[in-house]
């Protein structure tokens, strides 16, 4: 609730920093109070956390869709739709490349649309399995503690699931009316929604699996499971259909950067390589939980905290302790603090995953897969 609180509060100060200084994107709005030093550590940042999200979401789209095709008659674990390698390339050439050559963001919204449906529709299957799955798997023996040492952590996963600073100046200026006060309504609404969902993903998925959690939630559910199987295609088409969006910021930034319109030629270019590259990657990473710890904590946290705070502190007539100036200040100290201690949690607490592996209480577990693990991975939840 603090981080979506957060979250709300420097999304619109973001663009009230843009109506102060007369800007109309983060960039130029970074630039305008910190000059080109700012504007290029702010490029990096902005280029950096879509471009990681990409890989993310085609490494959950491997995860997810290979098992949705083994329940497929004839399709076993040895078959090519079984392979996240060939799932994933399938799914940028079919879908993802195609979406992303759209040169206008509105082009988007029924895409998007039924990203938001298929979610509302994975959050029942995980609301439905805590209660059927639930009570037949043991606890972990602290599963219920408060809180532990490496807590930080999460603030960096929930970090990255609640940004959107990097499009914000994309969608206000796609209203029909962008003022403050309808940018304001927008992001209550879109914040709120988003926490009240994230909640449930989390308590529902914490309570059916605790320690074993893993950092794609489903990978928890078993192979056999049809209510899961349905879960995983919504997932993996909710995935495949979010990702042009951040694809849309990674080429907007290049725009900025390179100052000027791009070309049909250089923008199909542009794109394709900035898809070729998040492909090629995303083939060989395969643990979700590291990849959006260090997105959350090195570049989610600097342009959710401190970013949008330090542009307000710096437009603003007040001194740092007057007014609302004085929320500007904490939110940034909080920032800095959240990404070193997430920073080394992560280090000293490198999260496992079991990508593919039948966990211990599924029918089907192999042998080594039968004994509950002894080191508990709750953070990603």
């Amino acid at each position: 609730m603090i981080v979506g609180f957060i979250t709300d509060y420097s999304i619109i100060l973001l663009i009230r920093g843009g109506n102060l200084s007369g800007t109309k994107s983060y960039q130029s709005l970074v630039k305008s109070t910190f000059g080109l030093p700012g504007f290029l550590i702010l490029s990096g940042l902005q280029f950096l956390y879509p471009f990681i999200a990409m890989i993310s979401y085609n490494i959950t789209t491997g995860d997810t869709l290979t098992k949705v095709f083994q329940r497929i008659p004839g399709v076993g674990p040895d078959h090519i739709l079984a392979e996240r390698h060939f799932v994933i390339v399938l799914s940028t050439l079919l879908f993802t490349l195609p979406l992303t050559l759209y040169r206008n963001i509105e082009r988007l919204e029924k895409v998007s649309f039924l990203s938001m449906v298929l979610t509302i529709f994975i959050l029942i299957v995980v609301i439905i399995r805590a209660a059927t799955l639930g009570p037949q798997i043991t606890p972990t023996g602290d599963a219920w503690a408060f809180a532990k040492w490496n807590a930080m952590q999460a603030v960096g996963v929930m970090s990255f699931a609640f940004i959107c600073h990097h499009n914000s100046f994309l969608l206000f200026n796609s209203l029909e009316q962008p003022t403050l006060a309808t940018w304001s309504r927008v992001t209550h609404v879109s914040v709120s929604s988003a926490l009240i969902i994230s909640a449930a993903f989390a308590v529902a998925g914490y309570i059916t699996f605790t320690g074993y959690t893993q950092g794609d939630i489903f990978e928890n559910y078993c192979r056999n499971d049809n209510l899961a199987t349905f879960g995983r295609f919504c997932f993996g088409c909710s995935i495949i259909t979010t990702f042009p969006l951040e694809c849309f910021v990674t080429r907007e930034v290049v725009c900025n950067v390179w100052n000027r319109d791009l070309s049909e030629t250089q923008h199909v270019a542009v794109t394709v390589l900035i898809v070729s590259a998040c492909t090629s990657l995303s083939l060989a990473f395969d643990c979700l939980g590291v990849v959006l710890e260090l997105n959350g904590v090195l570049i989610a946290t600097p342009l959710i905290f401190i970013i949008p705070s330090a542009c307000f502190l710096k437009l603003s007539p007040d001194r740092w302790f007057q007014g609302e100036n004085v929320i500007a200040t904490m939110l940034i100290m909080m920032g800095l603090f959240v990404m070193v201690t997430g920073l080394t949690m992560t280090g000293l607490n490198s999260q496992g995953c079991s990508h593919g592996v039948e966990m211990f209480y599924c029918p089907d577990a192999n042998i080594s897969t039968t004994t509950p693990p002894t080191r508990n991975n709750v953070t990603n939840t």
